[in-house]
């Protein structure tokens, strides 16, 4: 069972993010372990966790634009492991990485916010185009999937931005 069917939904990249969490507040009412009678057997109780648990994981991908998106890519078959990306993207990449870890050494926290700042908008463009090209699905499988490609390039960018503020907050 997809994520989509536990909530009753269409597989589709829009989700009215408030219906589902009512959605999940009520089945999740229904489903939970402690909701079921003293005499319940271990393999009953074993069973409302594992509902639980998917309930959860589902409701978690499902409220995330990004991982929506990722999940709506892998339903259609679509692996972004092992995807090419053109090599003026990587170059692109490989600059920022090098800037940011210049700006790291140096500590200069400033230029890594400012950095942070343009991947954040390069990721909200590459997710929003991705978006739309799920609205047109089956067609738009090939540019949803480059869009995606390149925000989790750029998320983990993201990340690495949030370790050097963790590191210079400690």
């Amino acid at each position: 069972m997809t994520h989509f069917e536990l909530f009753g939904l269409q597989p589709h990249v829009d989700v009215d993010v408030s219906a589902l969490e009512a959605k999940h507040r009520a089945l999740s009412m229904q489903l939970h372990p402690d909701r079921l009678p003293p005499s319940a057997d271990g393999a009953t109780r074993r069973r409302a966790v594992e509902q639980t648990t998917n309930l959860n994981e589902a409701l978690k991908v499902l409220k995330d634009p990004t991982r929506r998106a990722l999940y709506l890519l892998g339903l259609h078959g679509v692996d972004l492991e092992h995807r090419q990306m053109p090599l003026p993207f990587l170059e692109e990449i490989m600059e920022r990485r090098e800037r940011l870890d210049a700006a790291r050494a140096r500590k200069a926290l400033a230029e890594v916010t400012a950095m942070a700042r343009e991947v954040e908008a390069l990721r909200d463009r590459a997710l929003a185009a991705a978006q739309a090209a799920l609205r047109t699905l089956p067609q738009g499988l090939e540019m949803a999937s480059a869009e995606l490609a390149a925000v989790k390039y750029y998320q983990r960018f993201l990340e690495e931005v949030e370790a050097i503020e963790e590191e210079s907050h400690p």
